[in-house]
């Protein structure tokens, strides 16, 4: 069974980071108009700076929850039959020990040049302008995906939807595209497990509603015993 599961905010915020649309519509305090644009950096980039290295400084504060666990666990059991696409930018489902892991907004703890456009693993500050260690030039801004931005690896997203069995969206508001629209894309069966119905839900065959560090590993324990039973009875079948 070739399962894509997509993760948005919902999944980390057990773990103590705060979504995207908290507060009104704020991101931790700031309009994300002024913060998540190619035009807020141009604008202000040292504020943008600062922004996503108090991110990437909080994520050494957090640690993945069982929704992350669980995932991890279920590709030990389905290997490279199971993609997770997420649209978080934190690195938690790594943590937790997933590998097939594809971030479609970029990564915190990643940095882009934009003068020999490299990119390099990134824990520290950007705020002070350090060198490109392939060029060295300090024009060094977060690897992440801003609005009016385009998404990383589409076509690895989208071939993968047309080839699953199910697909899986997890903590999703279902307001961001294309997100939004890989119900629309996948070619096999649907399932939402969110805390409360998405803005797309009903276009999901089945959705479940709860904490993600309940209903993930549910789902994972009910999908492995289903698995299990497939395979018993595959072994016990007599052969033609």
């Amino acid at each position: 069974m070739k399962i894509v599961v997509l993760t948005g905010a919902g999944i980390s915020a057990e773990s103590g980071l705060a979504t995207f649309r908290d507060s009104g519509g704020l991101w931790e305090g700031h309009d994300p108009m002024q913060v998540a644009t190619p035009e807020a950096y141009a604008q202000d980039p040292g504020l943008v700076q600062r922004f996503y290295d108090e991110r990437r400084a909080a994520l050494s504060r957090v640690e993945p929850n069982a929704a992350h666990r669980a995932l991890a666990r279920l590709e030990v059991a389905l290997g490279d039959d199971l993609l997770v696409v997420t649209q978080n930018v934190d690195d938690l489902h790594e943590r937790a020990g997933s590998r097939r892991v594809h971030h479609i907004h970029g990564r915190l703890r990643s940095a882009w040049c934009t003068t020999c456009d490299a990119r390099h693993e990134w824990s520290g500050s950007l705020g002070d302008e350090p060198p490109c260690p392939a060029c060295g030039a300090r024009t060094l801004r977060p690897d992440i995906v801003w609005f009016g931005e385009i998404p990383y690896g589409m076509d690895v997203v989208e071939q993968a939807l047309w080839d699953c069995d199910l697909f899986v969206s997890i903590g999703t508001s279902g307001l961001v595209y294309p997100a939004a629209a890989f119900v629309h894309w996948a070619r096999g069966a649907t399932l939402e497990l969110n805390l409360e119905p998405s803005a797309g839900a009903t276009d999901f065959a089945e959705s479940r509603q709860g904490p993600a560090g309940s209903l993930v590993p549910a789902w994972v324990d009910e999908l492995l015993g289903e698995l299990s039973d497939e395979s018993s009875d595959e072994a016990a079948r007599p052969p033609s």
